[in-house]
């Protein structure tokens, strides 16, 4: 059975076409008898826009994009992306949006160029934004709107959404620190990624507030691979760590398997904290203390705050819960220390 039309609604409602388009989208100059009536005549026979007319009608593409730069590989294993599209997608498909996602580790900026180019999007989220990154000034110049997700780059004038890394880091040290651990070191990210640094500079800081050398630090790229190989070169030191603070859940939980690995009783000789709060956190052997953050949360606000910049509205205020940290089983006194 094919779909309805706006020539079956008009014939079945007794009105024109352009009645029928009025009162569909809207806009004023029909009795509200004669707009109900028709709304009502619609609804009884299922009539539902086609996208393509939509987009056609309002010269938008009806889609707005994710460039994800990083290697597929990493992407694949990352669990922020799943929960963040799945937040998107809550509002993007109820406002009739599509999302379309790419991959592009390497020459993403020829991608945004693209899809300026052929009008495949009306708009982007920015993700995993780099120390001086072109792309907010490349997305300016080529007129897309553009929401960034993650912490907030002073002067940078592009919208952000997000929530503070700090404070999640910061009670993941001061936790620490009360447990008696003074040798903690961080596996961070990328320091060439501002999320990557801003875990870091919390680390440090925090460190530094308890009286504390921020002196073990090792760089990896946030895979499970790299949270491994920098938990065995912190484990081989003279004097290793008694605890860990992870810049994501998949280094953390490599770094604890590695740890159990070599008969490392954990939290009895080593404590290890993570950031994500993924779903498989609280199902380890032990459980992974971590700070959680509402990532779907984050994916609803910014596909909302996109639409409003699409649409030339004023943006929504926006409350995003802020991280906190969960204490699991993978944290415990300093080694040495009564339990």
């Amino acid at each position: 059975m094919s779909r309805p039309t706006i020539n079956d609604v008009a014939s079945a409602a007794g009105v024109s076409k352009g009645a029928v388009s009025f009162a569909l989208n809207d806009r004023p100059g029909l009795a509200p008898q004669t707009r109900q009536r028709i709304l009502d005549v619609a609804a009884e026979l299922g009539w539902t826009p086609s996208p393509r007319a939509r987009a056609l009608s309002v010269s938008k593409a009806l889609a707005v994009g994710l460039v994800v730069a990083r290697p597929p590989e990493v992407f694949r294993a990352d669990a922020f992306f799943p929960a963040f599209i799945s937040g998107l997608e809550t509002v993007l498909s109820r406002r009739g949006h599509a999302l379309l996602l790419m991959v592009a580790e390497h020459g993403d900026a020829a991608t945004y160029r693209r899809l300026a180019r052929e009008g495949r999007v009306d708009g982007v989220f920015v993700t995993d934004l780099q120390v001086d990154d072109p792309r907010p000034a490349l997305l300016e110049e080529l007129g897309l709107p553009a929401v960034v997700v993650g912490p907030a780059v002073e002067g940078d004038p592009t919208p952000t959404l997000g929530v503070d890394d700090a404070p999640g880091v910061d009670a993941a040290v001061t936790h620490l620190t009360g447990l008696g651990h003074r040798r903690i070191a961080h596996v961070s990210g990328p320091q060439s990624m501002v999320h990557g640094r801003s875990r870091r500079t919390a680390w440090e800081r925090a460190l530094r507030a308890a009286g504390l050398p921020a002196d073990l630090c090792v760089e990896a790229d946030f895979s499970a691979e790299s949270g491994a190989a920098a938990t065995r070169e912190l484990l081989d030191l003279a004097e290793p760590p008694t605890a860990i603070v992870y810049a994501n859940d998949l280094m953390a939980m490599a770094g604890l398997s590695l740890a159990v690995s070599r008969g490392i009783s954990i939290p009895g000789q080593l404590s290890v904290t993570g950031y994500d709060d993924t779903e498989i956190a609280a199902h380890l052997q032990p459980s992974l203390t971590t700070v959680s953050t509402d990532v779907v949360a984050w994916g609803r606000a910014a596909a909302t705050r996109l639409l409003e910049l699409i649409g030339s509205q004023e943006p929504t205020p926006v409350d995003l819960p802020p991280a906190r940290l969960v204490v699991r089983a993978s944290t415990g006194p300093a080694p040495g220390l009564p339990t």
